[in-house]
């Protein structure tokens, strides 16, 4: 029997997110698993899956910041901007490059900025993803997005190499942070390493690792929703009335939320999640309903 829930996974490298997606739907029991955004196969780190009616807290989930631990091989770029790509051109030498040009060069990366994404992203160009583009022998050029990197430090300096830690903005690509910073510095670069430690409020650290056990890591939707939006605990009637799709005035509802346009997480007395909702004089307009959650949750699973 499937649950309804958020989980956290420790990715590992080598697969796809779509693997693990497939996994988790033979664990949970059920076709209904949904991501908040893939990684790819080289990629370590923090995956956040839906399942059941869980997947419409996706949607609030993928637009989150996001926090990546990554090596950039400094000397040569490459055709995908990481270590899976060709090697374009010849490699250079790069043992010459200071931290002091480093830190220059990572300046201009920092902050609000103008990205092209790197070429093998999901990225649709006139309705046909971008990797599909290149597969296929095709040119064509990306838009530059705006983006916003709030964090580009350096955490460690080896010959050619460097350990960074990267806070940025949803839409962020870290392959192309590490091939404009090897261009900048004159000797081209490309992603060696990726790891994604924290998604908004949710970190790897409390993620599973893929096995028979990932199940129990399972976070119940109240205990995420409160982890996004602010909240208010509804009495049995309001529970109805939210429920049968009414419009109740909450009497428990803070001044601060009497007229918000949410979400708001409403919570029923057992401590579900009943439904995100919107307020205008205390009257509370749901904007996304949810099943009551069923009772094998384990009433520790929402805990962080």
């Amino acid at each position: 029997m499937s649950t309804s829930g958020i989980l956290l996974v420790d990715k590992p490298g080598g697969i796809s997110s779509h693997d693990v997606v497939s996994r988790v739907r033979k664990l949970a029991g059920t076709r209904k698993v949904g991501h908040a955004g893939t990684l790819d196969p080289m990629a370590t780190g923090l995956l956040i899956l839906g399942i059941d009616s869980s997947t419409r807290l996706l949607t609030y989930l993928v637009g989150l910041d996001k926090e990546y631990v990554a090596t950039i091989r400094l000397g040569f770029g490459t055709t995908t901007d990481d270590a899976e790509g060709d090697a374009i051109g010849e490699p250079v030498d790069a043992t010459g490059v200071t931290p002091e040009q480093i830190a220059a060069a990572i300046v201009p990366l920092t902050g609000v900025i103008r990205q092209v994404p790197s070429s093998v992203s999901a990225i649709k160009v006139d309705g046909k993803r971008s990797y599909n583009r290149v597969r296929d022998g095709e040119e064509f050029a990306l838009a530059a997005r705006e983006v916003t990197v709030t964090a580009f430090d350096v955490l460690a300096l080896r010959p050619e190499e460097l350990d960074v830690r990267v806070e940025c903005s949803s839409g962020t690509y870290i392959r192309a942070l590490a091939r404009d910073l090897g261009a900048a510095l004159g000797v081209g670069g490309h992603l060696a390493s990726l790891r994604r430690t924290r998604v908004g409020p949710f970190s790897v650290t409390d993620a599973g690792m893929l096995g028979d056990e990932l199940m129990t890591a399972l976070l119940a939707p109240a205990s995420v929703a409160q982890k996004l939006f602010p909240s208010v605990q509804l009495t049995g009637s309001e529970t109805v009335e939210l429920q049968q799709g009414k419009r109740p005035k909450l009497a428990q509802l803070s001044a601060d939320l009497t007229d918000s346009l949410g979400p708001i997480a409403a919570i029923g007395q057992n401590g579900d999640l009943i439904g995100l909702v919107s307020t205008s004089a205390g009257v509370a307009r749901v904007l996304v309903n949810f099943p009551t959650a069923p009772r094998n949750l384990d009433e520790t699973a929402g805990r962080t």
